[in-house]
């Protein structure tokens, strides 16, 4: 999000997404309107320090983090006793990992106790963004019970897709799909129409 997140908001997403890469073109530095309780609202990180990425939770009342670098099993457990001005709590940590055509699922091992969900994007020049969805078969050798979010050039053209994939054993561990610039008419600028066609049919599966 970047231009219209109370749109956004309104159409009742899980999560929300802030990006704070400053390389990327949706860099986001303003500030986030007041959003519904139930929406939580996530920061987008790359290779960030442990204490800029604590300084960025607090300052936006964060309620996660996606990690798109080349974070560690350490400092995925090094942001969970993070402990905040406001009553204590813990936030989210969504591990980013990035496929092609294939994936060695053994590289998830040391993050499964100290992240919350993975997140399967496609492999690309930039750390997301790329607008162009992998292999989703890949998903077939799976072996892990942690949950998932699937992502990577989404739109609404692949509406019947996933209404494919969330019937097959390999969605079982599912737990949100995340999309983004395939429903942009430039960075950070939803399309709200679309976005609202491609939540209702998600939303009744």
């Amino acid at each position: 999000m970047k231009y219209n997140p109370e749109a956004v908001a309104a159409l009742r997403p899980d999560y929300l997404g802030f990006i704070f890469w400053e390389p990327s073109s949706r860099f986001f530095s303003g500030e986030i309107p007041s959003l519904p309780k139930e929406i939580k609202k996530i920061g987008v990180f790359v290779d960030a320090t442990i204490t800029d990425v604590t300084a960025t939770i607090e300052k936006y009342n964060l309620d996660g983090v996606q990690l798109h670098g080349n974070e560690s099993p350490d400092y995925c457990l090094k942001l969970r006793p993070v402990r905040f001005s406001k009553p204590h709590r813990s936030i989210e940590i969504i591990k980013v990992f990035s496929i092609k055509d294939e994936f060695d699922f053994s590289l998830l091992r040391p993050f499964e106790n100290v992240c919350d969900y993975f997140l399967f994007d496609t492999k690309g020049k930039l750390p997301g963004g790329n607008g162009y969805a992998f292999d989703w078969s890949v998903l077939k050798a799976y072996p892990y019970t942690k949950p998932y979010f699937l992502s990577g050039g989404i739109g609404l053209e692949n509406k019947n897709d996933i209404t494919e994939f969330l019937k097959r054993p390999e969605s079982k561990y599912c737990h949100a799909i995340d999309v983004n610039s395939k429903f942009e008419q430039e960075p950070g600028l939803k399309k709200i129409a679309e976005l609202k066609e491609f939540i209702n049919v998600v939303s009744k599966l």
